[in-house]
C-alpha cells in the first residue's frame, strides 16, 4: 500500500473511496438537517391566490443549496481533521493518514489546498481523474495533493483495532 514506486495501486484508491463514502455519510446527516431545518424554513414562500394562502417550500433554485452546504461542511471537516488527527474518521478506520510528502503532519494551509475540490462533487471527481491519468511521482496523490505537497499513506491495516486484543477469559 505504501509503495511510492510509481506503480498504480488500485487498493489504495478503493480504500480512499470507501473512506470518503464513510465521511460523506457522517457529514451528510448534519448537512441535511441544516438544509431542512434552517434553509428551507428561511426560503419558504407564502403566496395568496384569491384569498387562499398557499405555502411552497422550495423555489427551483433551492435544490442547489444542499450540495453547497454539504461542500462547505466537507471542506471544513476534512481540513480540520486532516490537520488535527492526520485524517478523517473514514481514513482512520481504513488505516490511512494524510502527510506532507516529507512525512510530516499536514498544516492547515496545505490541508485547505488538498481539500478545496471537495466543495463540489464534480470537482472532486475531476481531481481524482486528473491524478489517475496524468503522470505524477507518487501515484497515491490526487491532483490537489500534488499542488499542496501532501499524500495519503497507509499506516496500519484497514479495519484494524488500535488497541491490544482483549485478555482471554479466566479458566472455568
Amino acid at each position: 500500500m505504501t509503495n511510492n514506486t510509481g506503480q498504480f495501486d488500485l487498493t489504495h484508491w478503493i480504500y480512499r473511496l470507501i473512506a470518503y463514502i464513510i465521511d460523506s455519510v457522517i457529514i451528510g446527516i448534519p448537512a441535511t438537517i441544516i438544509y431542512y431545518a434552517v434553509i428551507i424554513g428561511l426560503i419558504t414562500q407564502k403566496t395568496t391566490y384569491f384569498g387562499v394562502t398557499l405555502y411552497s417550500s422550495v423555489p427551483w433554485w433551492g435544490f442547489f443549496i444542499l450540495p453547497f452546504i454539504l461542500g462547505i461542511i466537507q471542506l471544513f471537516y476534512f481540513m480540520i481533521l486532516d490537520t488535527v488527527w492526520g485524517g478523517t474518521v473514514g481514513k482512520r478506520i481504513l488505516g490511512l493518514q494524510v502527510q506532507t510528502v516529507e512525512g510530516g503532519k499536514s498544516p492547515f494551509g496545505k490541508s485547505f489546498i488538498r481539500n478545496i475540490s471537495k466543495i463540489y462533487g464534480l470537482f472532486l471527481f475531476l481531481d481524482w481523474l486528473v491524478a489517475l491519468v496524468t503522470a505524477g511521482s507518487d501515484k497515491r496523490q490526487k491532483y490537489t495533493d500534488r499542488i499542496a505537497g501532501t499524500t495519503v499513506v497507509q499506516t496500519k491495516q484497514a479495519f484494524a483495532s488500535s488497541g491490544p486484543p482483549p485478555p482471554p477469559p479466566p479458566p472455568a
